[in-house]
């Protein structure tokens, strides 16, 4: 998975808004009184959010289980001058030489953990990671959006020099979303590559996930609407997360 996918995954989320997402992550450390130094993230992609991050002030932390992604990540942090700590390893077994203020998992990340046990691990790693009052920061793609919004629908894009169709397929057994993904990317030669990729996203209800929080010890100060510090809608595609540790 995205060993292809790396070289234009920017591109193809040309339209997140990083600045954005950096301004509402320090709306939540001091909506609850936190003043990180020292930030983990997990799944951190091609590594946007954490060189927005770096760049404001905070010691970055980025892990991702894909070596592309890092390389393209170490690449840009390098571009940007900043200084960052990028590791590969996998969120559900990751390991530190020591503890963080605050961690955060965006993007969807944790809908790329296919089980409950596995949400249970990486919850418990975050909590072992996690100083004392640190927050731990997450989103997921809502259950209502993997399964109506993206789930059996197909998207595409047509462009000059990448163009992509996207088809999705959403088990209602086992709350997945596939994602099978058929990339046409020009070369400098003028001809079309293709590549394909497939993906897999899994729905977890809100019971679930502020069950495997406080399991792992760690206390959930809210659930809140895409980028919002409002109650989530019954449609909501995007949910955040804001637990901490005690």
């Amino acid at each position: 998975m995205y060993t292809r996918f790396a070289d234009i995954y920017d591109r193809l989320t040309h339209d997140i808004n990083y600045t954005k997402w950096a301004d509402y992550l320090q709306s939540a450390f001091s909506k609850f009184d936190r003043d990180p130094k020292l930030i983990l993230e997990l799944g951190c992609g091609t590594g946007s959010l954490a060189i927005e991050l770096s760049k404001r002030g905070y010691d970055m932390i980025a892990l991702d289980s894909s070596t592309s992604m890092l390389n393209k990540a170490s690449e840009k942090a390098r571009e940007a001058k900043t200084d960052i700590l990028f590791l590969n390893q996998d969120m559900r077994n990751f390991e530190l030489y020591g503890t963080v203020d605050a961690i955060i998992c965006l993007l969807d990340s944790i809908n790329y953990i296919k089980s409950l046990n596995d949400i249970k691990k990486t919850f418990n790693l975050v909590r072992n990671y996690l100083n004392p009052g640190g927050l731990f920061i997450f989103d997921v793609n809502s259950p209502y959006k993997l399964s109506t919004v993206l789930g059996n629908q197909i998207f595409y894009e047509l462009d000059d020099d990448i163009s992509w169709i996207w088809q999705n397929t959403y088990n209602h057994k086992t709350k997945t979303t596939t994602f099978d993904l058929t990339f046409f990317v020009r070369n400098k030669d003028g001809l079309y590559e293709r590549f394909d990729e497939t993906h897999e996203e899994s729905a977890f209800t809100s019971e679930e996930l502020t069950k495997a929080l406080d399991l792992s010890g760690l206390k959930l100060l809210g659930e809140y609407g895409d980028l919002s510090f409002n109650e989530p809608a019954n449609n909501e595609e995007r949910i955040f997360y804001i637990a901490q540790k005690a």
